[in-house]
């Protein structure tokens, strides 16, 4: 890996000048403002088609996670390529419906499912629901008696395992608030499968998100063969196995991306004895590093403690450094030898002093005028997105080869009091 991945895939300098693909981003700046998320159709692809091919011959679903990057061209694009979908809303399985995904290709997920949103996944003739307590199974049971449907079902597991990455995008262990403690699994599934409307068809399992290191996941997929091969010794008809997604990506120099055709090659290796369906769920992996955002800078500020960097995009636009404590590089659009280097906090316009999109950070010596790419912003940027400060939110940008489209207007000003 070069000491430039945290540029992110289809990003690259040329005679420094910043390109996502063939397209110049001070382009899409000037031609559609700031701040703007861009995303790298070449970088969305190649990194889905990693998942897919390294599976071989294997029976498989690549369900890409549709939380990550919602925007319905980046849903259309997946689509198009045969990606499957993982959601954990109704509202998420509208969009994928809107891009053209099939409904029969897409697990729900979440632990507050609603039984209207139950009813629109059955009426839309879902693949599977992958559920994560008792009382969920008897609702959905109800639901699909209710419409003269079978609900095809999967318990989500929870089989305590720390993924050891940030503990608000952990999941996987007993003090999580997701799945079926694995001790648990048999006496639930015996149970479910008494249920009059539900079919049961597998086991689910997603341990977090951002782990760096497939240690943890090589031993929740050890867990999970247990499990398969006890629930088949009861008789349990169990037709695919889910294993998730969080595997991470490079947001700084230092952080090394697990291989994903290694991963995904150790998984069917470890499960071949199974012969069932695998699924995996990837979802940052896919569109984190292929996506950027643009913002320009306002001011530069001193004070007797230190420099802030005032940037156009702020945390209503990028939450994660905010809420995580996240880590993004933060490059200029044309690298000058001559600028050289300043020691500031990029810092947006809201307020709030939580408004940062980088704290101490050593980055070029841009000036009011100057526009910067924040890396690694592809997954969980935009999505998390709101209105706070009555800001409308940034515009979403497509490249494709040569060529950049709008995929999502900037709002205006009316967007902000529509409905009010």
């Amino acid at each position: 890996m070069s000491a430039l991945d945290y540029l992110g895939e289809g990003f690259s300098y040329r005679q420094d000048v910043l390109h996502c693909e063939e397209v110049e981003l001070a382009r899409v700046a000037a031609a559609v403002g700031t701040p703007t998320f861009v995303y790298s159709s070449l970088g969305i692809l190649a990194r889905y088609r990693a998942y897919d091919e390294a599976f071989g011959a294997a029976p498989h679903q690549v369900c890409y996670a549709v939380k990550a990057n919602s925007n319905l061209s980046v849903l259309r694009l997946l689509a198009e390529a045969g990606s499957s979908f993982d959601i954990v809303s109704g509202g998420e399985l509208f969009r994928v419906l809107k891009a053209g995904g099939a409904a029969e290709r897409v697990v729900f997920s979440g632990v507050g499912k609603t039984a209207a949103e139950i009813e629109y996944a059955l009426n839309e003739g879902i693949g599977c629901f992958n559920c994560e307590s008792e009382t969920e199974l008897a609702l959905i049971d109800a639901c699909a008696s209710r419409l003269g449907k079978r609900a095809r079902c999967a318990i989500r597991v929870n089989p305590d395992i720390d993924p050891k990455t940030h503990p608000y995008i952990s999941t996987g262990l007993k003090d999580n608030k997701f799945g079926i403690d694995i001790n648990e699994v048999e006496d639930v599934y015996r149970r479910a499968l008494n249920l009059r409307n539900v079919e049961m068809a597998g086991v689910s399992c997603h341990i977090g998100s951002q782990m760096l290191d497939s240690t943890p996941i090589a031993e929740a997929v050890d867990r999970m063969i247990a499990l398969t091969e006890s629930l088949r010794a009861l008789g349990a008809p169990i037709e695919h196995l889910d294993f998730g997604g969080g595997l991470g990506i490079p947001y700084r120099d230092a952080d090394r991306m697990p291989s994903i055709a290694a991963t995904i090659e150790g998984l069917c290796a470890r499960a071949a004895k199974l012969g069932l369906e695998l699924h995996v769920e990837p979802g940052r992996s896919i569109t984190g590093s292929a996506g950027v955002l643009l913002t320009r800078v306002l001011n530069r500020k001193t004070t007797q403690a230190k420099e802030f960097v005032v940037i156009d995009a702020a945390m209503n636009d990028l939450l994660r450094p905010t809420l995580y404590k996240a880590h993004h590089e933060i490059v200029p659009l044309r690298r000058i030898p001559a600028m050289g280097y300043v020691e500031a906090d990029v810092v947006g316009p809201v307020c709030e002093s939580g408004d940062y999109i980088a704290q101490n950070r050593r980055l070029a010596n841009v000036m009011p005028g100057d526009t910067l790419a924040v890396c690694s912003a592809g997954a969980y940027g935009f999505v998390m997105s709101s209105n706070y400060n009555s800001r409308p939110r940034a515009a979403e940008v497509l490249v494709e080869g040569d060529s950049f489209r709008t995929v999502r207007e900037r709002e205006t000003l009316e967007d902000l009091v529509r409905g009010e």
